[in-house]
This record gives C-alpha cells, sequence and structure tokens, in this order.
C-alpha cells in the first residue's frame, strides 16, 4: 500500500534543512547516532553490517536505552524563520529500536533558547510506528525560529522536515537594492507545476548552485504534444531586470529551449493562477539552452514592471538546477 503524501510536503519549504543555515542547538543523549544526521537532504540509508565503536551505525538520531526514567530531546534551529505548516517525523529503518511516541515545540527566540523560553505545543504527544513517515499538518500562523522534538523514552529518528512559510520583512530590505526574487530566504516558493517525476520543483529555488542531477526539478520524457512548466511565488514583488536560468548537471536531459511569463497576481487560488499563467505577458522570449551551464538573460528580459509570479515554460521537458529572477523590490 503505497503512503499518501501530504500536499505541504511539495508545496512549503523545509525549513530545517543545513544549507538554509539548520543545525541541532542541544540535545539530552546521541550516544548511538549523532543528532545532525536527522537533519540530513537525503533519504536515509540501511548499511547492512555496518558498525562503529557505539555499535550498529544507523543514519539518523539515536539515543540510548535509558534505565532512570524522563525522556529525550533535540532542539533545532531552523534556517529560515518562518510560519511551520507540516512536519514529518520519519523513523526509516528504525524497527526495534523506534520511540514510541514524540511530541513538537516551537518557539520564537532571537538567542539560542534556555529555561525560561517560552515553548508553544504544536504536536501532542502522539505514538509512533516503526519504519514509517509520521505526517501532521500544523495551523499555527505565528513566525518560528526553534522546534524542540521530544521522544519518549528513547530510541531514534531517521529524518525531522520541518516545512513551512518563511517570513520575509520588506522593511528591512534595501528598496534600492538588486535582490534574487526568487530566493527562498525572501519567502519564495513554486507553487504549481506540470510534472515533477525526477526532481521537486522547489529545488530550482535553493540557495547555491547544484550539488547534482537530484538536486533540481526534472520532468519525464514528454511522449506527447505540448510542454512543461512551473510557476513561482516570488518572495517580494519587484521589477525583474535579469533571469539566470542554470542547467548544471544535466547533460543528456536538459530542455532543448525555456521561456518566462510573468504577472502581478491581486488574488487568487493556485488553481485560478494555473489557468491565468497561460495568458501572462512574456518576460523572456524561448530561449535556447545548453547543458551543465548557467545562462544569463539581461537584454532579453521584458520590461513589465512589479510583478508577483513567474511562469518558467522548458520546450519539451528535462531538468533545469537553479532559476534564478534577479531585480528592485517594487516599493
Amino acid at each position: 500500500m503505497t503512503e499518501q503524501i501530504p500536499e505541504f510536503i511539495n508545496q512549503w519549504i523545509n525549513l530545517a534543512q543545513p544549507r538554509l543555515g539548520a543545525e541541532i542547538v542541544s540535545c539530552s543523549d546521541d550516544f548511538f547516532a549523532e543528532c545532525s544526521r536527522m537533519l540530513q537532504p537525503e533519504a536515509p540509508v540501511f548499511v547492512d553490517g555496518k558498525f562503529d565503536d557505539h555499535g550498529k551505525w544507523m543514519d539518523g538520531w539515536e539515543t540510548r536505552r535509558r534505565r532512570s526514567g524522563g525522556y529525550d530531546h533535540a532542539v533545532v534551529k531552523l534556517g529560515l524563520a518562518g510560519e511551520i505548516k507540516g512536519i514529518d517525523i520519519d523513523t526509516t529503518h528504525f524497527t526495534g529500536n523506534y520511540p514510541p511516541a514524540a511530541s513538537l515545540e516551537a518557539c520564537h527566540s532571537e538567542a539560542a533558547p534556555d529555561d525560561s523560553t517560552q515553548w508553544i505545543t504544536l504536536i501532542e504527544s502522539t505514538s509512533l510506528r516503526g519504519d514509517s513517515h509520521h505526517y501532521f499538518e500544523i495551523d499555527n500562523p505565528a513566525c518560528f525560529t526553534h522546534v524542540r522534538l521530544n521522544i519518549y523514552p528513547d530510541g531514534g529518528i531517521a529524518r525531522l522536515r520541518v516545512h513551512g512559510r518563511v517570513v520575509s520583512d520588506a522593511a528591512t530590505l534595501d528598496s534600492s537594492g538588486f535582490y534574487n526574487l526568487a530566493a527562498v530566504e525572501l519567502g519564495a516558493r513554486a507553487i504549481a507545476w506540470n510534472d515533477a517525476h525526477f526532481g521537486v520543483a522547489a529545488n530550482l529555488l535553493n540557495p547555491g548552485r547544484g550539488v547534482n542531477m537530484g538536486d533540481g526539478w526534472e520532468t519525464r520524457r514528454r511522449r506527447e504534444p505540448g510542454n512543461d512548466w512551473c510557476i513561482i511565488e516570488l518572495g517580494q514583488i519587484g521589477e525583474i531586470e535579469e533571469a539566470l536560468i542554470d542547467t548544471a548537471h544535466f547533460k543528456g536531459n536538459y530542455p532543448d529551449r525555456c521561456s518566462l511569463q510573468a504577472a502581478l497576481v491581486e488574488a487568487g487560488t493556485i488553481d485560478s493562477i494555473i489557468t491565468q499563467s497561460q495568458f501572462w505577458p512574456e518576460l523572456l522570449q524561448p530561449q535556447k539552452l545548453e547543458m551543465d551551464r548557467e545562462h544569463g538573460f539581461r537584454d532579453e528580459i521584458q520590461r513589465l514592471g512589479a510583478v508577483s509570479h513567474v511562469r518558467i515554460n522548458i520546450f519539451p521537458d528535462g531538468g533545469l538546477s537553479r532559476v534564478r529572477l534577479l531585480g528592485k523590490i517594487h516599493a
């Protein structure tokens, strides 16, 4: 039976990924497997027969067996402060050593949390299963900087994902500055796409260049007419002056061409935005792409004024590593 993956997994970025700056602040114990492994972006693996000085090597966070009461916990500093939309507590490969239960709290703190920190419970104590994902939708509009995962009484967690919306305050930004309006650091996100068979669309907005072909957006091979597309909600409304389209690591599977459309969207739903996007004006007419290369377009960009959303079209299919949309924030 295939596990149902909730919408928040693809609609919102993981705020607890190390490349955004997420890190373990503290943990009660990580005797068997260091806590930082719990935040690794790769899916957990099981290596048969691999042992270290403390016992069986496990890809995740694992504490020793508690004999004196209490419970274990870990505090995570999120890479970017934001509104939490959903949590994935993953016990993949932990079978006889997973915690029977867990809870999760969050706070907003400029410094590392201490004994005086006020925590808000987002997930009450709930039972866990071994070798499973545990998904929780969160309905709390507050902005958080840290989460605390509690496991009862001990055991192992393979991965912790904290999906949410980055909170970016335009008032703190220089209105005359030149920004990547499609940066996750500003709150940009991919909101819709027609296909993401080999790589999630959210990867397009990650910081830095792609580390490999899996760190990008790649569609299946198209066997019918048409082209593939993805819609990006900018982190801030702005005027785009330059676009960088990166096909890093995509060699035999990069798109032949790409184009951009854009508009200022004032209201609507994701479904209505998808429909309207077909008729948005062109920001960038179709341009030829090459394999494993960053393509810069400045003179080719049409000045459309302030826009909030951009649709990237790839012809006919393939993979992109990153999309950067550079410009000034609209005052």
